[in-house]
């Protein structure tokens, strides 16, 4: 899972691309980068690390210009170098930087095409880099010295008909515009506002509404599956559907864990739907365990809190923040590596041992995916003095991988692939394990925008709603294993930094 953002502004973006970046650190902590544009120049800043830790005073003060785009990434298959950090640049035609969270299905075809028909060479191992070649193909094929509106979305039209999977993209070309579009199924989200100024009008795009709201933008909408938006030198957005048959079919797993609760994502108010979802997991105890002798709900933070806090209510219970949260510790599902993820977890979490101390403990969490972090935070419970642990899950059982941008791992490495769900209560070691029922997490997110097709739920029900072979599955299963992530100082590379660059 990546962020992106894109800001065309009558003064300089620097400052607000990377408070942007800061905004959506949570979708990403591997790598970020900036590129901004200033007359027909690039200057550009991407390493791994924090955003905090990418940019110093000297690096923003080279990044000049009124338009430019950013991204934060983690790893989704492979190696974490730095020469993997977005955005990517590719010269011709015109010079175009590309930011783009999701994953295509076909990028070894794709490749093997660009190289064989285009005559393109790709550089890295990711798919990013093969999207914005397909792009700029597109774009080179329109034969134009200086691209219009028209010229522009006749490209993106190319990239749908091309590239199979989730992309939410955002790109810039050198002296012409910003570029913004979604895949035809809307998988990952894109959604963009608009602020006026003396001077003219100014836009953004991002990965979440929270971005237009922290930086004082009004939101416009999201972007449409399919859709592309270009805002041209002027100051003036275009739109247009660029896909024959678009179908929005977003994936459910943004509500359940990567989206802030404070975001609103086709319409659904995250923080809402994660309250209905703890609403479903106590119907649920209702009526299969009407007799339990919960005496406390206690949330694992932070994305559980709104789920946990709903389901103490609608059970009469008392709710108790029991953990406290090391900030400077980041997300341990992002983490490369399973003993780094172990390694972290004690240290981003420590139990209030009176929230714990003889009493029966109903500890809620957003998902389980490993089970390394459930099965330490019952043990910390447990430590803390719990007479009984009961877990519950605001998301059903994880069992097959993602393949459309989130880092699940291989299928043998998630706890309930092949479990039942009494075999996963005992591998984490609770008394008692509540999981969502897929159909409640459904009708828990779709109640907040009815207009919503369907959902990518592949996680949950293996279900894929584009062509995806076994062969795929398998090559994915070798890139994202534990093993493979193991990173030495050897595969890293320094920071990039690219300025005064045509």
């Amino acid at each position: 899972m990546c962020g992106i953002i894109g800001i065309f502004g009558q003064s300089p973006v620097n400052q607000s691309l990377y408070d942007g970046l800061i905004m959506l650190q949570h979708r990403g902590q591997d790598a970020a980068g900036i590129v901004t544009c200033e007359g027909d120049r690039l200057f550009l800043r991407k390493d791994n690390g924090l955003v905090r830790d990418v940019f110093h005073t000297r690096h923003m003060q080279r990044l000049s210009g009124n338009m430019g785009i950013g991204h934060v990434r983690y790893p989704t298959a492979g190696s974490s170098s730095s020469a993997e950090a977005q955005p990517f640049y590719v010269n011709s035609p015109f010079g175009i930087a590309l930011g783009h969270n999701g994953n295509l299905n076909n990028a070894a075809d794709l490749e093997n095409e660009l190289f064989l028909q285009d005559r393109r060479h790709i550089n890295t191992t990711s798919d990013s880099e093969i999207l914005l070649n397909i792009f700029a193909q597109e774009l080179h094929k329109q034969d134009c010295l200086q691209p219009m509106p028209d010229d522009i979305f006749a490209a993106v039209e190319g990239v749908h008909k091309r590239c199979k999977g989730a992309y939410a993209v955002i790109a810039m070309i050198v002296g012409h515009g910003i570029l913004a579009f979604r895949d035809p199924y809307g998988i990952r989200p894109v959604i963009y506002g608009r602020r006026e100024t003396p001077e003219g009008d100014e836009f953004a795009i991002a990965s979440e509404s929270i971005v237009l709201d922290a930086l004082g933008f009004e939101v416009v909408r999201d972007l449409m599956p399919g859709e592309a938006i270009f805002i041209d030198m002027q100051g003036v957005a275009h739109t247009r559907q660029c896909a024959e048959h678009p179908c929005l079919i977003p994936c459910i797993f943004e509500h359940v864990y990567f989206a802030r609760p404070d975001s609103v994502i086709d319409d659904v108010v995250v923080h809402k739907a994660r309250m209905r979802m703890g609403v479903k997991l106590a119907k649920q105890i209702q009526k299969t365990w009407s007799d339990h002798d919960i005496d406390v709900v206690i949330p694992v933070p932070d994305s559980s809190r709104s789920s946990a806090l709903e389901m103490a209510h609608h059970l009469r219970l008392k709710y108790r923040e029991g953990f406290i949260k090391n900030r400077y510790i980041g997300r341990t599902f992002i983490m490369p590596g399973q003993t780094q993820r172990r390694k972290s977890v004690r240290q981003k979490l420590n139990a209030i041992d009176l929230e714990f101390k003889g009493k029966n403990v109903m500890l809620v969490d957003d998902s389980i995916v490993r089970g390394t972090t459930s099965g330490e935070i019952v043990q910390m419970a447990r430590d803390a003095g719990a007479r009984k642990v009961y877990f519950a899950s605001a998301a059903p059982p994880i069992r097959y991988p993602n393949v459309y941008g989130i880092d699940m791992p291989t299928a043998e490495e998630l706890i309930a692939h092949n479990r039942s769900e009494e075999e996963v209560c005992k591998e984490i070691g609770a008394d008692r394990l509540i999981y969502q029922n897929l159909d409640d997490l459904i009708a828990a997110v779709h109640k907040g925008n009815p207009d919503i097709d369907a959902f990518e739920c592949s996680v949950f029900n293996g279900k894929y709603i584009t062509d995806v072979s076994v062969d795929y599955l398998i090559e994915l299963e070798k890139k994202r294993n534990d093993a493979s992530k193991e990173i030495t100082e050897a595969e890293t590379i320094p920071g990039i930094d690219l300025y005064n660059s045509a």
